[in-house]
């Protein structure tokens, strides 16, 4: 797949995120904050190689970001409907790839990213 291919489509994802996840009530973090904090992972995600640096910075800003039970539910379940929605063609490779993503930023999140992820769990 394509760069521009790629590129083309986060970018609606990160529209549809927007329309469907956007800000509700009480809620801090937002799908778009999510799309936006992870799109410079990406390249790893699909291609693999090193983790970008601004990919760590954009998960561990997303792990600050989320402090509260209802932001850590909001964010997986952005993360699983992106996985799951996306119209990307993801491999095992490809979501074992998201799903070390925390570990090598340094980061520990209380789920694993998966499409079988169960967000109403998180806490």
């Amino acid at each position: 797949m394509g760069y521009s291919t790629v590129v083309t489509k986060v970018v609606c994802l990160a529209i549809v995120c927007l329309v469907s996840f956007g800000p509700k009530a009480g809620e801090a973090v937002t799908c778009g904050q999510v799309v936006n904090s992870l799109m410079p992972c990406v390249s790893y995600i699909m291609n693999g190689g090193n983790v970008p640096v601004r990919c760590c910075n954009g998960i561990k800003g997303l792990n600050t970001m989320a402090q509260t039970p209802t932001d850590r539910r909001a964010v997986c379940t952005c993360i699983k409907n992106a996985v799951t929605s996306s119209g990307f063609s993801y491999s095992n490779t490809n979501l074992g790839n998201a799903a070390g993503l925390p570990g090598k930023c340094g980061v520990n999140i209380p789920y694993r990213i998966s499409p079988n992820t169960d967000c109403k769990s998180v806490n």
